[in-house]
């Protein structure tokens, strides 16, 4: 894989249109994300043809670059090159349609999660890591140890919410301090205290309007839906306040707005709403059983590839946080990522491309070892096509079995070599075996498919050099004669 990021940052914005047709760009764990003003000025083919990218998704909202496990050097990289600006000209309009409104709510969801999932991550790693050592019987019960390792790692839960509004008033663009104050509210020990008393019966109002009893530690909708609310109630306080009230005014008139807002309307709604995707994912778990869990394992790789993977994190932690574990779409990420890994070794395999052998070999340790999937997925399978067909039918099979072991995750790491100890589960000693066996029969069943389908290999030539800002067609093509 490429190295030189400042040469990669600098072709991908040209291909861009420029820093002036940037409005935003932030990363997630693979993939650069960049917010276009004008989607014409986008050279999309030269975009893909860059050397170092794996691939390009572009969404009505979001023109999205994967470059794999080094994105934050091509992010760094790509801020080295300037701030994102404007040129004075306004964003293109795009015209509201039931299509375009469900990209916008996957857009919102997906760009407010992505920036936390490092937090999520490495808050359930450190909670497993306190069940093991509670399991190994290395620290007594009740152990000081052990409930501090439990708080660090029940930080970034707990404090969900304040997180969310954080992350999505980068987002909706609007003042973060105030969307982290109105969601701290509901996080506030007090405001807590009240909640449990009102679940248990006792009347809870605010000006004479009845409060819902609601828990939002762990929850993602309500602080997302509260900051997109903030967004517009900010920019009406701002136009009705003088001037010179501003400073003082305007920020207690939207806290006194919006908090009780959030309150009283949007925190229930948010949790009902979330509940609701809950029950429905759960359900047809429930009615198909292992079956369930297998076409999750089919289907995961083409989910990543949408974006659509994201939109079951709120439920993952819901559902972890209710009841301890998760039971369907954790335990289908294991053959999806491992078989994946599989293919991409059957690539390296066989092919006699030797810059491909490279980028397999390392999508293969990636997929396997850390269980990110996306450099095996862009940089192998959807390149060469038939190695995403025999993980897909890799993944179902080995969801299948997945399922019909019961496994289920105690957190959401993504699923991979290092991290499958968030299966074992302490009151069933054969969920190792069951998790040992989906991960060895995942990486062989798919490296057996692959050889099996085969694929049509790729001629080791030269690839095109990447076109430098401000180089013309003639002076890009002399360049790759030479």
């Amino acid at each position: 894989m490429p190295g030189n990021y400042a040469e990669i940052s600098q072709a991908i914005v040209s291909k861009l249109g420029g820093l002036t047709n940037i409005s935003a760009v932030t990363h997630c764990m693979t993939r650069l994300r960049f917010v276009v003003k004008d989607d014409r000025l986008v050279d999309l083919a030269g975009l893909k043809a860059i050397d170092g990218i794996m691939g390009v998704v572009h969404t009505d909202t979001q023109l999205q670059v994967i470059i794999g496990n080094e994105v934050a050097k091509a992010y760094q990289a790509v801020l080295a090159l300037g701030e994102p600006q404007s040129d004075g000209a306004a964003p293109v309009k795009r015209k509201m349609t039931l299509k375009s409104v469900g990209a916008g709510i996957l857009d919102a969801l997906v760009g407010t999660m992505s920036p936390l999932i490092p937090a999520i991550i490495g808050g359930s790693m450190v909670k497993l890591l306190a069940m093991i050592l509670d399991m190994a019987g290395v620290f007594e019960k009740g152990s000081s140890t052990l409930i501090i390792l439990n708080v660090i790692g029940d930080g970034a839960f707990f404090f969900l919410p304040i997180m969310v509004a954080a992350s999505a008033a980068l987002k909706f663009k609007t003042n973060m301090s105030l969307a982290i104050a109105i969601a701290g509210v509901l996080v506030h020990p007090n405001f807590i205290d009240l909640m449990a008393k009102a679940a248990q019966g006792q009347h809870v109002d605010f000006a004479f309007i009845p409060v819902t009893a609601v828990k939002y530690t762990y929850t993602v909708i309500p602080a997302l839906v509260m900051t997109w609310i903030l967004s517009h109630i900010e920019r009406g306080v701002d136009r009705i306040t003088p001037a010179v009230t501003k400073n003082f005014l305007k920020p207690m008139l939207i806290v006194l707005i919006a908090a009780p807002i959030a309150i009283v309307l949007i925190g229930p709604i948010g949790i009902w709403i979330g509940s609701g995707i809950s029950a429905l994912v759960y359900t047809i778990h429930g009615y198909l059983g292992w079956l369930s869990v297998a076409i999750m394992g089919g289907l995961w790789p083409l989910l990543v590839m949408t974006g659509m993977h994201r939109v079951f994190t709120p439920t993952i932690i819901q559902t972890i946080a209710e009841t301890g574990k998760e039971g369907m779409v954790m335990p289908s990420e294991i053959g999806a990522n491992l078989s994946l890994g599989g293919s991409s070794l059957a690539v390296a395999f066989k092919t006699k491309n030797r810059e491909l052998r490279q980028t397999a070999l390392a999508a293969a340790a990636s997929a396997i070892v850390a269980g990110i999937s996306e450099p095996a997925l862009y940089g192998v399978a959807v390149r060469l096509k038939r190695p995403l067909i025999a993980s897909l039918i890799s993944g179902f099979i080995c969801g299948a079995v997945a399922g019909i072991g019961g496994l289920a995750s105690h957190s959401m790491a993504s699923p991979g070599l290092f991290t499958s100890v968030q299966f074992f589960d302490p009151t069933n000693p054969l969920s190792i075996v069951w998790v040992v066996a989906v991960m060895v029969l995942s990486v062989v069943l798919s490296f057996i498919l692959t050889l099996i389908l085969g694929f049509e290999d790729i001629p080791e030539t030269t690839r095109p050099v990447p076109s430098q800002p401000g180089a013309s067609p003639e002076q890009t093509k002399a360049a790759n004669a030479s």
